[in-house]
């Protein structure tokens, strides 16, 4: 195993604001006698002011580095000593985000095998609590050389390093850094960069890809959506994609096709997902990605109404439709149903558990006078040939169908709830969107409202608990 230990020094904090001042690098070789450790260290001229704190802290000053060479000037040198190497930081997140910003402005890619010595620390010492290199030191007694310069703090590494392979076998260690070191097998066409940019908060993620021969010749040049997805942790859900694309066909279908990923925040941290739940279904519907296989737009979403039949002075049973213009305010109606015919199979079931009759709720042909199939096997009571009045057969469908009653809208218009920085709009079970502000949202209000069965079955049982503001 060829090894890299990595520190750096820095003006500050942030990869992306900040900049490096000192590199330090141990290349470990242990099947090389001749060299198998080398050292190397460099200032770097980080072409802004240290701040007095940090210059008090690593001892680093601002005269120390006004003659150093900048970052591109070592930029080769850097990437030689770590090529083909696996690199080890502590915390190594911050250590490799500053070399992957800092290649990334000259506009060079940077893609080594890391490995963070904070995460092997817990992985075989997980009845401890604290992991910093401090408490390492003390715990390990690592010999200390200049605490808080570069190639001090990789000295430190590669004693901890050996440290822990002195007291633990090496296959539990081995065992440990593969699952640690674990790379997802990305799509080939998709920039690794990218999911360096994805968040870790709630959100929906679209895989897109090229658009077919078919979609070409129709001159249609917008990526093809291939799947969405809801997540409370966009990064770990993304890349959770990627880690098992060969336990599944599908996975590996979507990650052979796969050119281009996109995500939306909705707002929520990793405990909130409503609002991503609310946007995937309405995605799904209205991109019709290839690999869902639910949440689909179905034109055919229906529910039983209970209306009267004047003619005959009875209840009868009607299908309505969400285009009817009161469908999510009407407290009569049962369901809903993905198609008729499902609203057909539940209505034979329901008659079946409650002895109803299949004639009389139009189910089967009805022959006057004479007894239904149900009646002849005992499932209906005898409401077809009078057993039962049809005020008490009705009766009793009633009170079957409570179950399956769809709660009316329970608003007069639309409302909004927060999940974290973000509004989500809803509307008469429809979700309208999101905003970023309570104007934004009432800006949305005025879209016209479809019944969503999705968005009901999310809503109806967590409205009665969510703080809304009323937008009409």
């Amino acid at each position: 195993m060829r090894l890299a230990f990595v520190d750096l020094e820095t003006t500050g904090g942030s990869p992306i604001e900040d900049r490096i001042t000192e590199v330090g690098i141990i290349e470990v070789d242990l099947d090389e006698p001749a060299r198998p450790v080398r050292e190397w260290s460099a200032l770097v001229n980080p072409d802004a002011p240290i701040p007095p704190f940090i210059e008090t802290l690593t001892g680093i000053t601002n005269a120390m580095v006004a003659d150093a060479p900048r970052f591109e000037e070592l930029a080769d040198d850097i990437l030689a000593r770590l090529d083909g190497r696996l690199f080890i930081a502590h915390n190594a997140r911050f250590d490799h985000g500053f070399l992957k910003n800092a290649f990334r402005r000259l506009d060079r890619p940077f893609r080594p095998p890391v490995l963070c010595t904070v995460r092997l620390s817990r992985k075989l010492y997980p009845g401890y609590a604290r992991h910093n290199l401090d408490t390492l030191i003390e715990r390990h007694r690592l010999v200390v050389d200049m605490r808080h310069r570069a190639l001090g703090d990789a000295r430190l590494l590669w004693q901890l390093w050996q440290r822990f392979h002195d007291a633990l076998p090496a296959d539990r260690i081995v065992t440990a850094i593969d699952q640690l070191t674990a790379r997802p097998s990305l799509p080939r066409h998709l920039d690794p960069d990218v999911l360096d940019t994805l968040p870790k908060t709630a959100g929906v993620y679209l895989f897109h890809g090229e658009p077919t021969d078919e979609e070409k010749t129709r001159c249609v040049e917008e990526p093809r959506p291939l799947y969405v997805g809801k997540a409370k942790n966009l990064r770990q859900r993304v890349m959770a994609h990627f880690t098992g694309d060969h336990l599944s066909v599908r996975e590996m279908e979507i990650s052979q096709q796969m050119t281009r990923l996109e995500w939306i925040e909705t707002g929520g941290g990793t405990q909130h997902d409503l609002g991503a739940l609310l946007t995937e279904a309405t995605l799904v519907k209205r991109r019709m990605p290839a690999y869902n296989r639910q949440l689909r737009r179905s034109e055919d979403v229906c529910a039983w109404r209970l209306v009267v039949d004047r003619a005959r002075g009875r209840w009868k049973l009607a299908l309505a439709r969400p285009d009817d213009l009161f469908f999510a305010q009407d407290p009569d109606l049962h369901g809903p149903f993905a198609t008729p015919r499902q609203a057909g199979v539940a209505l034979r079931a329901i008659a079946d558990a409650h002895g109803l009759c299949p004639a009389l709720l139009k189910l089967d042909k009805a022959h006057p006078g004479k007894p239904c199939f149900s009646h002849q096997v005992r499932r209906c009571r005898g409401a077809c040939i009078g057993l039962e009045t049809v005020a008490e057969h009705t009766e009793r469908l009633k009170q079957a169908l409570a179950s399956t009653a769809i709660v009316p809208w329970p608003f007069d218009g639309a409302i909004a709830f927060r999940e974290g920085r973000s509004f989500h709009v809803v509307d008469g079970w429809a979700y309208l969107g999101m905003a970023d502000s309570i104007g934004a949202a009432r800006r949305l209000s005025i879209t016209t409202p479809l019944f969503d069965q999705d968005v009901y079955r999310l809503l109806v049982r967590r409205i009665d608990t969510m703080e809304v503001v009323r937008l009409t």
